[in-house]
């Protein structure tokens, strides 16, 4: 099967990072601000979420800051981690007892925070500060055995 171009690709995985990004910073940004942390706090603990406080002040900065530095493409497999635990954590204290429909939008966000903070293309500032591309890493047909 043909790859597509690498500058194809990292166009697809920054459309990728931008958009699920804008929906974590959305979230977090609610969190703050909408709700503000006393709000979330309170939502939190109403949900048997333990260590409230803490749990809606780590929430709400891993969503608005980790959003952001998904975007950008900074320190992206430490975001994608983050953003995976706070969809985790949401979907086993508070999502897991509705069902699949209940749980799969977290799910699907844990995934896609994992996959893009794993692998997010050559556009993104990690890449720029590390110097290099995927071009210059040799692909798999280009590996002899």
């Amino acid at each position: 099967m043909p790859q597509l171009p690498t500058a194809v690709r990292d166009l697809v995985l920054l459309l990728g990072r931008v958009v699920v990004g804008i929906v974590f910073i959305v979230h977090g940004l609610q969190k703050l601000t909408q709700w503000g942390i006393s709000g979330t706090t309170e939502s939190f603990a109403g949900m048997g979420i333990p260590a409230p406080g803490l749990s809606a002040w780590f929430a709400a900065l891993v969503e608005t800051v980790g959003g952001l530095a998904l975007i950008l493409g900074v320190a992206l497999p430490l975001v994608g981690a983050l953003l995976a635990v706070v969809m985790l954590g949401a979907l086993f204290f508070v999502h897991l007892s509705q069902g699949f429909s209940g749980y799969e939008y977290v799910l699907v966000l844990a995934a896609a925070a994992l996959t893009l903070g794993f692998s997010g293309g050559n556009y993104s500032i990690d890449r720029m500060l590390r110097g290099s591309t995927s071009k210059s890493r040799p692909t798999p047909e280009h590996v002899s055995a």
